[in-house]
């Protein structure tokens, strides 16, 4: 079979470095996220990984960090059969196949046109009541079109980072004001992380660039009067880290115990 040509550019191709993670991830040993679906898109691209700079800690962060999305996605839907989940800049990512859920659940993927045109050409479209979304997340459009029928759970994963304050607060006041309860989950850069950009390699080599860091998790309260913190979690204390590699478990503690560099980043619950 014909490999897919990758010719994307920007905050898009670092989509790639993900699936290489997740990819990664699910051919170990013992894998944390175990995403069979990466591994088989990832045998249908044509793209240089080397680009992606994924090595076992960081391939073990990637999947942590989704393995957290999911469980949380899950818990949300279980509580609520009859829901809508919104996934934010999809990528090439499974979760619709790998998150177990009814045919009461209204799923909406959501990323931009050449985006989705990859998405379909590799991977599976899931059963039961599922869109797939050519557009940004900052566009208004498609949003308006999503029934405001039920609670919903939107899903901001490797997102939040590449937009600027103002067009964030936008996204939250939107998806807030628009649905009648629900949670939003996201992860975050602190400002260091945003500092330290150019030491990740696959933002340097798409020609990404990072914008808006986030230092206190309290502080989009003030976006939403309903708003409410549920789960604050740094990603190098987060519980699942004992899972990677030995030099990784040695990495994220040693960060962990620096001030400074503790914050590197989060992943976030809020209710509203």
């Amino acid at each position: 079979m014909e490999r897919a040509k990758v010719t994307l550019s920007g905050p898009q191709e670092t989509m790639l470095a993900t699936l290489c993670g997740k990819a990664r991830d699910a051919r170990a040993t013992r894998p944390i996220l175990g995403d069979r679906w990466a591994a088989q898109v990832l045998d249908q691209v044509d793209y240089d990984l080397a680009k992606t700079g994924m090595n076992p800690t960081s391939a073990a962060g990637v999947a942590l960090r989704s393995r957290w999305f999911d469980r949380w996605t899950a818990e949300f839907l279980a509580a609520h059969p009859r829901a809508t989940v919104l996934h934010l800049a999809c990528g090439l990512d499974a979760r619709s196949l790998r998150v177990a859920h009814g045919p009461s659940v209204r799923w909406v993927d959501v990323d931009l046109p050449d985006v989705v045109a990859l998405r379909e050409r590799l991977l599976p479209r899931p059963d039961g009541d599922y869109a797939l979304v050519a557009a940004s997340v900052l566009d208004e459009d498609w949003l308006a079109e999503v029934p405001a029928d039920r609670p919903t759970v939107a899903v901001a994963e490797g997102l939040t980072m590449y937009l600027r304050e103002p067009d964030v607060r936008r996204l939250v006041e939107r998806i807030t004001g628009r649905f009648p309860g629900g949670q939003l989950l996201f992860d975050v850069y602190g400002t260091i992380g945003i500092r330290l950009q150019r030491r990740v390699t696959a933002v340097r080599t798409s020609g990404s660039r990072l914008h808006w860091g986030l230092d206190d998790p309290r502080a989009p309260l003030a976006w939403h009067p309903g708003l409410r913190l549920l789960d604050d979690v740094r990603s190098v204390a987060m519980p699942g880290v004992e899972e990677f590699p030995r030099l990784g478990r040695l990495q994220m503690g040693l960060l962990a115990r620096i001030p400074k560099l503790r914050d590197v980043g989060r992943v976030l619950r809020y209710a509203f």
